[in-house]
């Protein structure tokens, strides 16, 4: 009896993930009957409800797209279409961005390997650990981040943003800063 309780509640934990992100991520762990523990189902809770903005991509990541915004052009989104930036205080793919710099400017998170859509180049994709141990997305040696002033798809109040020591600039396609006018 206590091996198909844990099992129905590996399941609950399995259709709670797939629910909530569309299915889990490559390094979340499922397991049999035998081998359910609380620990386990834990986990895969956990994993699925990591970062409210990853969204999983055929790669259990988070999807990376391009999308046309206004003066900028094609520039990058996150997974629901909010503009992504690069920090120019960030030299390499390790952030500088913590603390309350972080909260106005969320780091683009991912519980696996990010997936390229829509026009972006999976090629300039990857990722770098954060202090915290959290999985942030880079693209093109960049890392990126969201920001806090923006609450919907094409918005871009960020753009050339001086704040926390340095500027803030939109993304384009090949990896590069977009200068508005």
């Amino acid at each position: 009896m206590h091996q198909r309780g844990l099992a129905a509640v590996s399941l609950a934990a399995v259709t709670l993930c797939t629910a909530v992100c569309g299915g889990c991520s490559s390094n979340t762990k499922t397991t049999d009957q035998a081998g359910s523990s609380p620990a386990a189902t834990q986990s895969a809770t956990t994993s699925a409800s990591a970062s409210p903005r990853a969204s999983a991509g055929a790669g259990g990541g988070t999807s990376v797209a391009v999308a046309s915004v206004g003066k900028f052009g094609d520039i990058l989104t996150d997974s629901q279409g909010k503009t992504l930036y690069l920090f120019e205080k960030d030299t390499s793919s390790t952030s500088t961005c913590y603390d309350a710099c972080a909260t106005a400017w969320p780091p683009a998170l991912t519980t696996g390997a990010p997936t390229a859509v829509k026009g972006a180049d999976q090629a300039k994709l990857s990722t770098t650990t954060r202090t915290d141990g959290k999985t942030q997305i880079v693209y093109n040696g960049h890392p990126l981040y969201s920001f806090e002033g923006d609450k919907a798809k094409g918005d871009t109040n960020g753009e050339e943003s001086s704040a926390f020591g340095a500027k803030w600039y939109v993304v384009n396609p090949a990896g590069d800063k977009v200068e508005g006018d």
